[in-house]
């Protein structure tokens, strides 16, 4: 009797986003077909192709999560954008804020990075629409808006955020925020997501053996603190238990694609009035400027040859005695002399 084929393999990114829909991570699914998170791992990522009995039942679990996640996977063919772009927060906005949770600690700016970096991609939809990986995309902007050193300026980020109720997982939540923040975010991107080393490299902007470097300063620094995560298997299933114990939530996908809106408003006002000021501006000046060239008066000059002019000094016992009389005598001189007849 012949066996039936199995059905085909999708391709590696595409067998990721069908794990992250159903909501599974690489443990529980490579339980699932009966390999190690490492086969799942290179699968996904395409460094390996399945092969035999393990093929077919990884294509066959393929196949039955596509099935039961039809809205996820399938792209209806009348999709506007903004339906288009409801269906990518929905998938991704979730898994993102628990992400972004483990590299902040703290759940509001995890909220918020998250929803900022989807009011981007609303905002660049075309070119958002068109990339291989969307979510990578919004992922890239949510990281670094979450890890900008601006924050710490903030009032309300100030201020202590409570940790989680776990004492294990408050423990490991330190040793993550202790971290360099490109090291917590390599850490995240491999150990946490799941991503390979040269998309993790390409995310993070750092050269491949750069983002191994990272990789592994970061697993000793937390297996320092924490002996029991040196292994990276139970490294990634702590760091998955620790961003889904936390009740994070996100808005709704109007109200992000509303928040950009306004957003996308506003910034063309300031630059409509930016304008307007500087044309006002320009034609004040046109009007004020003068009509003809005016030369700037020269400095002063040093000028030779002019005697120095001197004082009178103190007056001698005749000139004072004489300038006495001068005071005495009438002020219409002495008397006229009349003529007389004869």
């Amino acid at each position: 009797m012949k066996r039936s084929p199995a059905p085909p393999l999708p391709p590696p990114e595409v067998r990721r986003r069908l794990r992250e829909s159903a909501a599974l991570t690489q443990d529980q699914l490579a339980a699932r077909v009966g390999v190690t998170r490492k086969t799942v791992g290179a699968w996904e990522s395409g460094r390996e192709i399945p092969r035999g009995r393990r093929r077919d039942a990884y294509a066959k679990l393929l196949s039955t999560l596509a099935e039961e996640s039809p809205a996820r996977t399938a792209r209806p063919p009348a999709l506007t954008p903004a339906q288009a772009f409801d269906a990518l927060y929905e998938f991704g906005a979730p898994a993102l804020v628990r992400q972004t949770y483990l590299l902040t600690g703290r759940r509001e700016l995890a909220r918020e990075s998250v929803e900022r970096a989807f009011q981007l991609a609303w905002e660049h939809w075309p070119e958002v629409a068109r990339d291989r990986d969307p979510v990578g995309w919004v992922r890239a902007t949510a990281y670094e808006y979450a890890l900008s050193p601006w924050h710490r300026f903030r009032r309300r980020h100030r201020q202590p955020e409570p940790p989680p109720a776990d004492p294990a997982g408050r423990t490991l939540l330190n040793a993550l925020l202790r971290l360099p923040p490109p090291h917590r975010r390599t850490l995240v991107l491999y150990d946490g997501v799941g991503l390979d080393l040269p998309e993790t490299a390409a995310e993070t902007e750092a050269s491949t053996p750069a983002a191994a470097g990272r990789l592994m300063r970061a697993r000793e620094a937390v297996a320092d603190r924490l002996p029991e995560l040196g292994d990276p298997e139970v490294l990634h299933r702590r760091l998955a238990e620790l961003a889904s114990t936390e009740r994070l939530r996100a808005s709704r996908p109007p109200t992000v694609r509303a928040g950009s809106e306004r957003r996308a408003r506003f910034r063309t006002r300031a630059a409509i009035a930016f304008t307007v000021a500087l044309i006002g501006t320009t034609a004040l000046t046109l009007r004020t400027a003068p009509t003809q060239y005016e030369p700037p008066v020269p400095p002063g000059e040093a000028v030779g040859g002019v005697p120095v002019r001197v004082a009178p000094g103190a007056l001698s016992d005749e000139e004072l005695e004489l300038r006495q009389k001068l005071r005495d005598e009438l002020q219409d001189g002495p008397e006229r002399l009349v003529p007389g007849t004869g």
